[in-house]
């Protein structure tokens, strides 16, 4: 039996993305037949033995987390093992957070919603909050991002009121991310890490879109791989 995915997140049952997360979650099990269940785990409780319990890695929206710099620790393990990992909205802003610092080498990379007196901000508040809002998304030809989603633009749902800190854009193009999706203004929208089995991060929230007759391609191609890593 494959090992539950961890849903890192301070989960609040009545905030629409968690419910939304859990939902999505079983409409791609039910249309895949994995046996994959996933369990909310507080960042404050992340601890050395995480990916002995857990076989996936699904940072959820709702930040500041309780621990960032756990949950940082937890984005970077997987990314630097190949663990499967999937961030959206607040877990696309720490994904880029720890690319930033251990990836780039800009150790004072901060997120404002934690100092939004920072020096380095490599994620800041919106000029126009996002949340609530349904916008169109461009997709990088021969992404992994557009291959799941079998074409390259899609129209998206979002909860967040942070994203990428334009000022910091030409830092985040030096290194070997691929910036894989943007809005219709060019802003970062989704990310994805080359060479890795599957870890990709979407300021959009997919798993409000997804239906038990429609399940959202995304999640699924998460739990799919997601079983094949565990296998």
């Amino acid at each position: 039996m494959i090992k539950p995915i961890a849903l890192l997140g301070e989960y609040t049952p009545t905030f629409p993305p968690h419910a939304a997360t859990n939902a999505a979650i079983e409409h791609s099990r039910n249309l895949s037949g994995v046996d994959i269940n996933a369990a909310w785990v507080s960042t404050e409780d992340i601890d050395p033995t995480l990916f002995e319990q857990y076989s996936g890695l699904w940072v959820a929206p709702g930040s500041p987390y309780k621990n960032m710099e756990l949950t940082l620790w937890a984005i970077r393990y997987a990314r630097e093992n190949n663990i499967p990992c999937l961030g959206t909205c607040g877990g696309f802003q720490h994904m880029v957070i720890e690319y930033a610092r251990n990836v780039l080498g800009f150790n004072n990379a901060q997120h404002a919603e934690y100092d939004p007196y920072a020096s380095r901000l490599f994620i800041s508040q919106l000029a126009c909050s996002l949340a609530g809002r349904e916008m169109q998304l461009n997709f990088v030809p021969e992404s992994q991002i557009a291959a799941i989603y079998g074409g390259l633009s899609a129209n998206e749902h979002y909860y967040c009121n942070f994203g990428v800190n334009p000022e910091c854009i030409d830092e985040l193009k030096r290194g070997p991310l691929h910036i894989s999706g943007s809005d219709a203004e060019g802003e970062i929208r989704v990310i994805e890490y080359p060479d890795h089995p599957f870890f990709i991060g979407t300021l959009f929230v997919p798993q409000t879109r997804s239906t038990p007759e429609q399940p959202h391609p995304l999640v699924t191609a998460f739990l799919d791989a997601v079983s094949a890593h565990a296998g």
